[in-house]
């Protein structure tokens, strides 16, 4: 019987690695904002962006960032930042589970984040057609790229362990 190789890491194998922690920093965040959007009402949140902006747009009225901001808490309703507090908890949540999983090279956990992508990249097309701009275009791009690795690594480590599983068959 042959040995097994130890597996060999090329460069789109620790472009993966990144992005999966990418992908796992951001589900972190987006636990600590839906939390975060929990325990603080749209008014406090309000009041919050306001001070932080203030002296940014006494300098300039038009800085895009913290218009965007203040436009943004500005009409924010306790419906909505419950809306969005569950929305981050649950998308966070799911993405530091699939993240973890891939990590510990659980089969499962490949196809399933690349379905959960895709899902998003679908809903982000969509934004696009609606309305365009450069930032989600660049998460989408990133998120399609991520799931071309994510389906590279599955293929890889799925026919290693067929080897492995034919190997070890007698």
């Amino acid at each position: 019987m042959t040995e097994a190789k130890p597996p060999t890491h090329t460069a789109l194998d620790r472009v993966f690695r990144v992005s999966l922690a990418l992908k796992g920093a951001d589900g972190i965040l987006e636990l600590i904002g839906g939390v975060l959007l929990l325990l603080v009402s749209p008014r406090q949140l309000n009041d919050l962006v306001r001070v932080l902006t203030q002296h940014e747009l006494s300098e300039d009225p038009h800085d895009l960032i913290a218009t965007t901001l203040v436009h943004a808490v500005s009409g924010l309703s306790t419906s909505a930042s419950l809306f969005g507090a569950i929305y981050l908890l649950l998308h966070g949540l799911v993405k530091v589970v699939l993240v973890i999983a891939v990590l510990l090279d659980r089969l499962w956990a490949y196809l399933w984040i690349m379905a959960f992508l895709a899902i998003f990249i679908v809903y982000q097309c969509y934004q696009l057609v609606v309305g365009f701009g450069w930032g989600l275009a660049l998460l989408t791009a990133f998120d399609v790229f991520v799931v071309w690795l994510t389906w590279r690594e599955y293929r890889i480590h799925r026919d290693r362990r067929r080897q492995t599983t034919a190997a070890a068959s007698p």
